[in-house]
């Protein structure tokens, strides 16, 4: 494909990307804006002093017009400033940078985790379509689907922390701790968000490899003498890729966004409980920033995983030519 073609296709959805975020700025800086009441009074609550929500409005930059606290807003989140959190007294980057610690390694590990299960049980259940190993990794993944995180995590406290001894039952030693100490911590955790998120991957990369396994290239790659694994890992599955690439991608932006409830089974101090936390003490401002942070990464890992298809699937970049 001729690099003015490429260009064009990047530039295309580079711009979508940039048009994404902008309306999802839009959107949150909105809701925000239309909750009953001002936003101070939901921080203050109802009995605050006339005076105090003054303060608070000054502070705040509320007394400005709503384009203007838009583009103020807008404007430090691309200079890294995104304000000060009521609750806690402290830059709102620094609580989420601090909280990103635990969060972005927990999710790292548990896509490892998930990948590398359903792979696995996906092309061996395709490659036993209709057989007993078909059938027991499937019946697996329904169960697996069907067992919420939040209680495989309780029931792993139970067995590894009550009654073996291997780990703690919650929180977070630190880094400082060192790095063993904490991933150790992060073992459990990855366990239970990895369960459920393999489960539905693995049917995907079976019904995935199961259509591609009826191509004609199939057919003559195994003409050719090729074994059957070759074929499965060389060929078949990156052409079966495109599916489940996109399914990836919702997962692991799951994975940053949305482990809150498993953060707060184990008591970590991730971005989820952060955000659980400011929801109770009304710390608006953190919401905010918090929120458009995790839309800002389920956007950018959409657009990564758009790159990625026209670089895995050959037919995509001819398209897109």
């Amino acid at each position: 494909m001729p690099g003015s073609v490429i260009s064009l296709f990047l530039l295309k959805r580079f711009a979508a990307f940039i048009a994404t975020l902008l309306a999802a700025s839009l959107v949150i800086f909105a809701v925000l804006a239309l909750l009953p009441g001002t936003v101070v009074e939901v921080m203050l609550g109802e009995t605050a002093s006339p005076e105090a929500v003054v303060a608070l409005t000054h502070k705040l930059g509320l007394d400005q017009p709503a384009w203007q606290r838009y583009l103020h807003w807008v404007g430090g989140l691309l200079s890294g400033d995104m304000g000060m959190s009521v609750a806690y007294d402290t830059p709102v980057r620094e609580l989420i940078a601090e909280r990103l610690a635990v969060t972005v390694p927990l999710a790292l590990m548990a896509m490892a985790l998930t990948t590398l299960l359903a792979l696995g049980f996906g092309l061996y259940a395709a490659s036993r379509h209709n057989q007993l190993g078909d059938v027991g990794v499937m019946a697996a993944s329904q169960l697996g689907i069907a067992v919420p995180s939040f209680w495989l995590a309780i029931l792993l406290i139970l067995l590894f922390s009550v009654k073996l001894h291997w780990f703690s039952a919650g929180g977070f030693p630190g880094w400082d701790e060192g790095i063993a100490q904490g991933l150790k911590a992060l073992v459990l955790p990855t366990v239970a968000l990895a369960v459920v998120q393999a489960a539905i991957l693995a049917r995907i990369t079976r019904s995935a490899v199961l259509e591609v396994l009826r191509e004609d290239f199939v057919r003559t790659a195994r003409a050719r003498g090729l074994s059957r694994r070759a074929v499965l890992w060389r060929h078949v599955l990156r052409n079966a890729m495109i599916p489940v690439l996109t399914v990836m991608g919702l997962q692991f932006a799951s994975l940053l966004t949305g482990t809150v409830v498993v953060e707060k089974v184990f008591t970590l101090p991730g971005v989820g409980l952060l955000v659980f936390q400011a929801i109770a003490n009304r710390d608006i401002v953190v919401v905010q920033n918090v929120v458009m942070l995790m839309a800002a990464t389920v956007i950018a890992i959409n657009f990564i995983v758009d790159l990625l298809y026209v670089a895995i699937d050959p037919r995509l970049k001819a398209g897109a030519a």
